[in-house]
């Protein structure tokens, strides 16, 4: 018995179609009812010209959920009249794949094309992944995987250099406000327009999501109309895109930092909304806040650290969800706090000369000489206790002598640094009159 199932995939009428979840019964059957990906499926747009002109290579679709990649490779093999085969990333195995390409083998041989496609690609690891590389190569089969993951972090390169990757985005509102107009006249109800903008909002881009929310919203629907209160009863908290291991994870932490960085409290405080609302562990959240404290206030502001470390304490004290306000109140501060990097590239600067001359012996003024042949040697000759002078301040050179006058920091004129630079200026000014 062979492992395709040659009914098409879409196909409706049935009596147990009702019983089918609506994202499934709203798949669209034809290229023209497909809504959103105009960048890639648009008039003259290269994904679409191929399908067109049936000339279909391995694919690989990239994008959040919910955005139509099954419908897209279904529609795919419909439109080019190839067997259809949906291969789960997360049921099968080697095994598997080898039954099915086995198959694919002998359909090519009868004078059909198959179109593999395969949800969740990057759960194979490299070796499930490699196993279908002779068979992309020889055409036993059109590749087309779906991925919510950056596929140059998950997919193996081997099989990345043999597919074109497109990246589908999230659908805006109008887009999922179109397809749950359309749900509306299957599932037989009306809805102000308003209403479906809500759901469209909280389902984020996600159209699964938002025919989800819908039919439960259905449910409570009164006389055929869903009303406010009837969407109002099935909407809990926005589902935010969020996965704490993957590449929406950086780009959410990224903002914040960067929003820090450019004293926008409203967007720091957004961005940490959207975290907290995903489920963000609270503690990272709290150790990424203190690393800001350092790198982009410093001395410019020195009790930014010690909020950060105070804040860092209360989450870990309080917990989810009374620490929340504590990483709130970091975040403001922090964004309002006067900015300096001068530390940060101070460090830098020391580090790239460490790494780019000789391990420097100690000045002989520096050494500690505990014994008495030390002393013979000129351990801590010269050495000019602080203390001894006035304002504690001496002339004694602490750099090696090839970098004797050398300046990693440089004190910006923001916040207390402005009160630092003017010191060090004096310090310095003091030091340059040598021993």
């Amino acid at each position: 018995m062979s492992l395709f199932d040659t009914t098409p995939p879409n196909s409706t009428g049935s009596e147990s179609d009702a019983q089918r979840p609506l994202a499934e019964r709203m798949r669209p059957e034809k290229f023209e009812d497909f809504v959103g990906q105009e960048h890639i499926l648009g008039p003259g747009k290269p994904l679409r010209a191929q399908i067109e002109r049936d000339e279909l290579q391995s694919l690989i679709l990239w994008g959040p959920p919910g955005v139509g990649k099954t419908t897209l490779a279904r529609l795919i093999a419909r439109l080019t009249k190839a067997d259809f085969v949906p291969f789960s990333a997360v049921l099968s195995g080697i095994k598997e794949i080898k039954a099915v390409m086995a198959d694919a083998e002998r359909s090519r041989r009868l004078g059909r094309r198959t179109v593999l496609f395969v949800d969740e690609i990057h759960r194979f690891n490299r070796a499930q992944q490699d196993a279908f590389l002779p068979y992309v190569e020889r055409g036993d089969i059109i590749l087309i995987g779906a991925t919510t993951e950056n596929p140059s972090f998950e997919v193996v390169s081997a099989l990345l250099s043999r597919a074109k990757v497109y990246a589908l985005r999230a659908l805006d509102t109008e887009e999922i406000v179109t397809l749950l107009e359309r749900a509306l006249t299957v599932l037989g109800l009306a809805a102000p327009r308003e209403s479906l903008e809500q759901i469209a909002v909280y389902s984020n881009g996600d159209a699964r999501a938002a025919y989800n929310l819908l039919e439960l919203a259905s449910a409570v629907a009164h006389n055929g109309v869903l009303d406010a209160a009837a969407i109002e009863s099935v909407l809990g908290r926005k589902m935010l895109l969020y996965d704490k291991s993957g590449e929406e994870h950086f780009n959410l932490i990224s903002a914040l930092h960067k929003s820090v960085r450019s004293s926008d409290p409203d967007a720091a405080l957004y961005w940490l909304a959207r975290m907290l609302e995903a489920g963000e562990d609270r503690l990272y959240l709290a150790r990424r806040l203190m690393r800001m404290a350092i790198e982009d206030i410093g001395l410019a502001d020195p009790r930014a650290l010690e909020q950060a470390v105070a804040a860092q304490q209360a989450v870990h004290f309080l917990g989810m969800l009374e620490g929340d306000q504590a990483l709130a109140q970091i975040t403001l501060y922090l964004a309002v706090a006067p900015k300096s990097d001068a530390a940060y590239r101070a460090l830098n600067a020391a580090r790239e000369t460490v790494a780019k001359t000789a391990a420097l012996p100690v000045p002989m003024q520096l050494r500690n000489a505990p014994t008495k042949p030390m002393k013979e040697w000129g351990y801590g000759a010269e050495y000019q206790h602080a203390h001894s002078f006035d304002d504690a301040m001496n002339t004694m050179e602490c750099l090696p002598d090839n970098l004797r006058g050398t300046e990693f920091y440089q004190p910006t004129e923001r916040g207390v640094e402005q009160r630092i630079s003017q010191r060090l200026a004096e310090i310095r000014a003091r030091r340059k009159t040598g021993p």
